[in-house]
């Protein structure tokens, strides 16, 4: 029993050591614990974050689903504030979220969820079932209150009007795609961008529809497997989760990319909050969630020399280079 809480401890120093590297200068790091299957995270105005919890395997049409509500500091102000089969609400697997002034958006299935967001009481169902839509995942709210939301099973990405009408239509529909999950909107050209499960994709889509490939994973060059969520914090830096393969990257506008965490179990659909500057990196498989504090472009320095575990007295970690 020792030697499992010995590693245990050991493993979360070298996790928190890999964040402090990849973030520069951490804010804080918090955690909220008993989730179930929590599958995004969104913030709302820096103060308040909801979490998606599928609450059993995602997909599965139980009606159990809910949405946990907490403080940017992690602690619960209600684990069960909007829950399925409860108060009237249907919600089954909830996924990927969107704040339009007092509402809530879920993607659920074959539904497109609206609460308030304030009290949790459901206000409208928009159905995509004339699709044939099984599998809805990534949603983002354009500046007009439209609604952006991807189906991975079918490799199409609907449109959803403004209210009253929420008239739903195809935005885009291709294999390139590549069973598109994460979705968020560019805070400088309000594009569309996406992350791809099936093959590590990154994309772009303008808004005639035209999409365009930012990474694929080839022969030469790889790096991303199951990316899952996409975020981009106010100074428009990207970030993309990598279920799989356990990492969070951070990609700036000329292209480069970089591990910022990773040794992660199951980073699913992550968020920014972009009034304190954090990212939100819920856990699909560890039933938890954590608040990290971002490096921010002033502290950018590229004459800067590179940490190395002996800054946060691990060294002994490192490999002697003599003896390679």
């Amino acid at each position: 029993m020792k030697l499992i809480c010995l590693v245990a401890s050991l493993r979360n120093a070298i996790l928190t050591s890999v964040l402090v590297l990849g973030y520069g200068t951490v804010v804080y790091a918090d955690e909220v614990a008993n989730l179930s299957f929590p599958q995004s995270m969104i913030a709302d105005g820096g103060q308040v974050y909801f979490i998606a919890n599928a609450n059993g395997d995602p997909g599965i049409r139980e009606n159990t689903g809910f949405i946990s509500k907490v403080t940017h500091e992690a602690k619960v102000i209600d684990l069960h504030f909007i829950q399925g089969g409860q108060k009237a609400v249907t919600l089954n697997s909830p996924n990927g979220m969107a704040i339009v002034g007092s509402i809530l958006y879920v993607a659920d299935l074959d539904m497109v969820r609206a609460f308030d967001k304030d009290t949790g009481q459901p206000l409208h169902s928009i159905p995509l079932t004339q699709f044939h839509s099984q599998s809805l995942t990534g949603l983002a709210a354009d500046s007009q209150g439209g609604l952006y939301v991807s189906d991975p099973d079918s490799n199409t990405i609907y449109y959803i009007d403004p209210p009253p009408d929420y008239a739903v239509t195809v935005f885009v529909q291709h294999a390139s795609l590549s069973h598109p999950h994460g979705l968020a909107i560019h805070p400088r050209n309000g594009h569309v961008f996406g992350v791809g499960w099936e093959d590590g994709k990154i994309f772009e889509i303008d808004e005639t529809g035209t999409i365009q490939e930012l990474f694929a994973n080839t022969f030469f060059s790889g790096g991303f497997y199951n990316l899952d969520g996409i975020a981009f914090d106010k100074y428009g830096t990207m970030y993309v989760s990598d279920l799989t393969a356990g990492k969070v990257w951070r990609i700036r506008a000329n292209h480069k990319k970089q591990v910022i965490a990773e040794f992660l179990l199951s980073p699913s659909g992550i968020g920014i909050d972009r009034v304190n500057h954090v990212i939100m990196v819920p856990y699909l498989y560890a039933k938890g969630a954590e608040i990290n504090g971002l490096e921010r472009p002033s502290n950018d320095n590229p004459n800067k020399k590179a940490r190395t575990w002996s800054d946060y007295g691990m060294g002994w970690l490192q490999k002697d280079k003599t003896n390679e």
